[in-house]
């Protein structure tokens, strides 16, 4: 009987579970949005330039995570940087929530392109960054020094801070950036006449895409190298690990 009785209950926690997915995806449906992440599964995840997840990334209480030291534990030396490979998008509205720790580093990337070193070369980054704790963790003289920062190149400059179109649009000074450790959540939409970064609710920067201006920063700064840097207006949905512990959830977008 017990045994019965737990096959039984067993059914209907499974019937349950798929009337909730079914409702979910009339939901979704509905509302235009596309889940790329719900919790449940890693589906269309995989890394940069790969068949499968890189070792560390994994689902922890319904929460996409990388795992430092599930990844350290793995023989492994590539990327770690990973997108959603189901499908590309042009014009679209991204939304997620992410938390990082004192010191952590990440980014979300989108109209992404393999065949490249990684993400960032060819990408636009939102960035996403301890900004308060980065720098006195972190040694960033040489690096700004490299990129002509002469003036205290110690410091995270605006640019590099959290809700920046990375080393292009720096974020409003005003943000609300809520401390490591507690959830944020950001939003990029993008369309061929205006790109719009949100923080928390609240927009942070925009910006035209392609013209005159954005070819002037993308020509006089770090990506006056990368010839590819940008230009794509199709592409796949990327997250980055930069060698820290991060957090995201509740990841969908709808095209616009």
């Amino acid at each position: 009987m017990l045994a019965f009785s737990c096959k039984t209950d067993t059914g209907k926690s499974q019937e349950k579970v798929s009337e909730e997915k079914v409702t979910q995806e009339k939901k979704q449906k509905d509302s235009g949005w596309i889940y790329l992440f719900d919790g449940t599964s890693t589906e269309g995840w995989r890394g940069y330039g790969m068949d499968s997840l890189p070792p560390g990334w994994t689902i922890k209480d319904s929460v996409l995570t990388f795992d430092t030291e599930l990844g350290l534990e793995q023989d492994y030396e590539g990327g770690k940087d990973i997108l959603y490979g189901a499908e590309e998008f042009d014009n679209f509205e991204l939304y997620l929530e992410w938390k990082l720790p004192e010191g952590g580093n990440s980014g979300i990337f989108y109209h992404v392109k393999e065949g490249y070193d990684g993400p960032p070369v060819v990408s636009p980054e939102y960035q996403l960054i301890d900004d308060e704790n980065y720098a006195s963790i972190h040694d960033l003289t040489a690096y700004n020094t490299s990129l002509g920062y002469t003036e205290n190149p110690e410091e995270l400059k605006p640019l590099q801070q959290t809700g920046a179109d990375y080393a292009m649009h720096p974020p409003a000074a005003d943000k609300i950036l809520h401390p490591v450790g507690e959830w944020n959540s950001s939003k990029i939409v993008f369309t061929p006449e205006r790109v719009e970064h949100w923080l928390n609710g609240k927009m942070v920067l925009s910006f035209v895409p392609w013209d005159e201006a954005w070819h002037e920063k993308k020509n006089s700064d770090k990506w006056k190298n990368s010839p590819d840097y940008g230009k794509f207006k199709t592409g796949y949905i990327a997250l980055q690990d930069h060698a820290s512990p991060i957090w995201f959830r509740n990841i969908k977008i709808k095209k616009l």
